[in-house]
């Protein structure tokens, strides 16, 4: 097991320009030995044989065919609207001067 000393942790918490106190440093390196003895023993677990993995369970595509379907004629489309000339909407500007 590599252990971490606190010369090591007060050195990256200099370079991540990270102040410190002593007993922060203390903490910081106990934790961060918890930390790097836990991901020893995962390493020792993790050999060749054991497939990578990315998800716990397998995944698949819920996307159901493209199917086509009835759809509405331009008159229907526009039966609704406030303005349309028959086969578009109409809209007032919204750039330039008042209409």
């Amino acid at each position: 097991m590599s252990d971490i000393t606190a010369e090591q942790v007060a050195h990256l918490a200099n370079l991540a320009r990270i102040a410190l106190t002593d007993d922060e440093v203390t903490s910081l390196t106990k934790e961060l030995g918890q930390i790097m003895h836990a991901v020893e023993q995962v390493s020792e677990v993790a050999t060749p044989d054991v497939a990578a993995t990315s998800h716990p369970i397998p995944m698949q595509n819920v996307f159901r065919d493209d199917v086509v379907g009835e759809t509405l004629t331009p008159a229907e489309a526009v039966a609704g609207a406030p303005e349309h000339d028959g086969s578009r909407f109409k809209v007032s500007a919204i750039l330039g001067e008042e209409q």
